[in-house]
């Protein structure tokens, strides 16, 4: 019998898109969270674990059910809805979708999520402290930017490619949700945010979002 996916992460970071996949997908799976170096024994990670299954110390990562690991949230979001086409969470491949699919898979990841390694400790780029509300301020700019861009190069239905959702509409719910956060991602990209509400009030997920995601 497989084993369960399992997702290292924790409530409220990059590992949430991951978890609301599995779930929408109905595959068992079980989460490792963050736990100090005493409980680390009990199934939580440390960094010095988490170095082991990730290099670069981050999660979300993703062990298989066949033991290996994935790492990159658009990455393992775009393996899962892959894997499983008729749950329609991506484009097939040959789809008329799917180059926009992937370019938006992309830019979500490199442009945005990539900005939050920045904000999430200020002190990384920040040589005195100073310096550190500017820089913060200016990312958030950024990423502000970066979701007006999108905005205004895609053409909502019901969902932001059409009228499925896909794992790219979960994505954009989680990362739309840091940096300037939801009310100036509403301001920059009002379109977007028609759709993110709805996937907001998805009834499959509505729950998962309120434990996971408040």
């Amino acid at each position: 019998m497989d084993k369960p996916y399992v997702v290292y992460g924790r409530k409220g970071t990059g590992s949430v898109p991951v978890e609301a996949t599995l779930l929408l997908l109905g595959e068992p799976y079980e989460v490792v969270e963050p736990a100090s170096q005493e409980k680390a024994e009990a199934g939580g990670f440390t960094p010095e674990t988490m170095a082991l299954i990730n290099p670069m110390q981050q999660i979300p990562a993703l062990r298989l059910p066949n033991g290996e690991v994935m790492t990159e949230s658009a990455a393992i979001l775009i393996y899962l809805a892959d894997s499983h086409p008729s749950s329609r969470l991506s484009p097939a491949p040959g789809d008329p979708g799917r180059p926009a699919f992937l370019r938006w898979m992309c830019f979500v990841s490199a442009q945005i999520y990539g900005l939050i390694w920045v904000t999430d400790d200020r002190t990384r780029l920040a040589v005195e402290q100073s310096h550190e509300g500017v820089i913060v301020s200016r990312v958030r700019e950024r990423m502000a930017h970066c979701w007006q861009m999108m905005e205004a190069q895609i053409s909502p239905g019901r969902f932001l490619l059409g009228d499925d959702l896909t794992v790219l509409d979960i994505y954009v719910a989680v990362v739309s949700a840091w940096g300037p956060r939801r009310q100036r991602f509403y301001e920059v990209a009002p379109k977007m945010g028609e759709v993110i509400r709805r996937v907001d009030q998805d009834p499959r997920l509505k729950a998962f979002w309120a434990e996971r995601f408040s």
